[in-house]
């Protein structure tokens, strides 16, 4: 079982930067590739960026390629997330996950979400 919680939610203008962390539980935090993942109101959950267990590869959704950063530190038990050149199509509950794979879209944990506004 892994818990996750997030931080770092915020309102930013835009054009601003945001660092969102999430803290797992447990010894396990290395067996489990994390992701980010948001949900903008009335929309559904998508996927914003991922990394493999040793951090040796990243993915990110076409949206924010170039403008955020995925990173983890295994021996702290948390991912982040780098926002920057913030947009206001951005703005969303911003949620981290644990799974198995990335690529394939395998995901177990969910934390319980945190907020990002992005001001026009």
């Amino acid at each position: 079982q892994v818990q996750l919680v997030e931080s770092g939610r915020g309102l930013v203008q835009a054009g601003g930067s945001l660092r969102l962390s999430c803290a797992a539980s447990g010894r396990t935090f290395s067996s489990y590739a994390m992701g980010w993942f948001r949900q903008a109101p009335g929309k559904e959950r998508k996927f914003v960026a991922g990394i493999t267990r040793s951090g040796t590869n990243t993915y990110y959704a076409d949206s924010v390629k170039g403008r955020f950063s995925i990173s983890r530190d295994n021996a702290k038990n948390t991912v982040y997330l780098q926002m920057n050149s913030l947009k206001p199509e951005d703005t969303a509950v911003y949620y981290c996950a644990a799974g198995t794979s990335v690529v394939t879209a395998t995901w177990n944990y969910w934390g319980q979400g945190t907020q990002v506004t992005v001001s026009s």
